[in-house]
């Protein structure tokens, strides 16, 4: 049967009866975690075996943001600190080589983290590139502020979290680097012109434009589209996302749930899909808002179904083999 063009997240680190009948119902495409989801080893593989139970499906993707830095819902002592991705931007600009292999190693340490607790999907690389002035919610998770590097060590994690056995997810579509507003707070508007948004924003996005899943940005580009952030923007989707950048994988939105967006949560959702989103994301775990989510997403059809379904087969590939204590090891080395 056809999976519903959503993503939803859950409310703890076990699923209730209320939350088994409803993802049952909805029949979700996908299911993403957090913080509060993430209490031990042996309690998330049992969450993601109960999910994947529940839903008959053994590539059922099961989403989670572990980027390393401030955005890593496994936390210490359970699991290892990981760098924020800045970290190998400043290695990558003093040595690329050391660089580029330190970007590798710490994507192939989360990457076996995750397939250990039957995560399959990562969201990085983050390919933003900040500029001075920006708003720091983008900051130390990019990898740094010229977009050739960005692109280089953006394809090097993704490539590593494919080879990993997992699917990456390159963010935020068409870039966030420029905002001056956290889009969790409030809707950010950037002025600069399309001719200096392609070579510097878009860049790294068109540069991995082959990737299975993508995100989109809650930022209004006024030289594109002067009203509509990027996730409800027909014109930003079809010609810069679509168009210009050439990516042609499943692309779901950031969290429904940012101020950025207004709206009720169904309302976002249906205009989200009428723009040309193939799925929506939506974090929090809250029911009520599930349920009117579900009220107004279809089953996936047509080019998003296809979409989904490429990025499901990759899921199928085995996973490349990895000696963790030796990765470690050379790591540690690397980043002294």
């Amino acid at each position: 049967m056809t999976e519903a063009a959503v993503i939803f997240g859950l409310e703890g680190a076990e699923l209730t009866a209320n939350e088994r009948a409803f993802f049952k119902s909805a029949e979700p495409w996908g299911l993403i975690l957090f913080q509060r989801n993430c209490a031990s080893r042996t309690q998330v593989k049992r969450l993601t075996d109960d999910l994947r139970a529940l839903t008959g499906r053994d590539h059922l993707p099961i989403l989670i943001d572990e980027e390393g830095g401030r955005v890593q819902r496994l936390k210490p002592p359970e699991w290892r600190k990981r760098p924020a991705m800045r970290t190998f931007g400043k290695l990558y600009e003093i040595d690329r080589s050391r660089g580029l292999e330190a970007a590798r190693l710490n994507a192939q340490l989360i990457a076996e983290d995750l397939g250990e607790l039957g995560i399959n999907v990562d969201c990085v690389p983050s390919l933003d590139v900040p500029v001075p002035g920006s708003h720091n919610i983008i900051g130390d998770r990019a990898f740094g502020e010229d977009p050739a590097e960005v692109a280089t060590l953006g394809r090097a994690v993704a490539e590593t979290v494919l080879a990993a056995g997992m699917l990456p997810v390159i963010k935020h579509m068409p870039g966030h680097g420029r905002a001056t507003l956290d889009t969790h707070e409030a809707l950010p508007r950037v002025s600069t012109s399309r001719a200096e948004l392609a070579r510097t924003d878009f860049a790294p996005f068109k540069a991995l434009n082959d990737q299975a899943l993508g995100m989109s940005a809650h930022v209004i580009f006024e030289s594109i589209d002067p009203d509509l952030p990027a996730t409800l923007s027909p014109k930003v989707i079809s010609e810069i996302i679509r168009g210009e950048i050439g990516f042609q994988g499943l692309l779901m939105t950031d969290d429904l749930n940012m101020n950025a967006l207004q709206g009720t949560v169904a309302s976002r959702a249906s205009r989200a899909l009428s723009a040309g989103i193939d799925v929506i994301l939506h974090c929090n775990g809250k029911l009520g808002e599930m349920e009117e989510i579900a009220k107004v997403v279809p089953k996936l059809a047509g080019k998003s179904q296809a979409r989904a379904g490429a990025a499901i087969e990759l899921l199928k590939r085995p996973r490349a083999q990895v000696k963790i204590a030796q990765v470690e090891q050379r790591l540690k080395e690397l980043l002294i």
